[in-house]
């Protein structure tokens, strides 16, 4: 491979991940490398442009594993928020389930909310959960994930396989 060329490539936090199906899918037609990060063994896809990482159980291991690796011409699909704002920080595309790109100019307000709602849970206030995912969220993933690889395309990033 010449350097002047990079390949897409997607990392996934996968262990709370609902819409796998839908980033292999995409990751398909763009003949896309994807990543599954995981702490436990999850079945995933036999192609070789899928490949299963299980870290050890170590705390925030594979959140480590994906931001060493996470850079320009990386789209990287979570809804941890510190992850988030890592990835961002070194150059990496963000996206979470929903479709909410994580960008520079959002993720440093995601992190002070998240903090908010941590601080008020430990202070005994009852904060609810994040919504249910939703059909429209799903719907917005899939336009997110495919705008984001186009970018990178027009950007001069390549696919992984001819």
């Amino acid at each position: 491979m010449n350097e002047a060329f990079q390949a897409i490539t997607l990392y996934v936090d996968a262990d709370a991940c609902p819409v796998k199906t839908e980033i292999y899918r995409v990751a398909g037609r763009h003949r896309v490398k994807v990543f599954v990060v995981s702490n436990s063994f999850l079945q995933v896809p036999q192609d070789p442009l899928i490949e299963r990482i299980v870290v050890s159980a170590g705390f925030d291991a594979a959140d480590d594993w994906i931001a060493e690796r996470a850079g320009r011409g990386a789209i990287v699909i979570t809804a941890d928020i510190p992850l988030a704002s890592r990835c961002v920080k070194a150059g990496a595309e963000v996206i979470g389930p929903t479709g909410k790109p994580f960008t520079e100019a959002t993720v440093g307000m995601a992190l002070a909310t998240r903090n908010l709602m941590e601080d008020l849970r430990a202070m005994g206030e009852v904060t609810g959960g994040p919504k249910a995912f939703s059909p429209k969220d799903r719907s917005a993933f899939l336009s997110a994930l495919d705008v984001a690889i186009n970018r990178l395309k027009r950007a001069g990033f390549g696919s992984s396989a001819p």
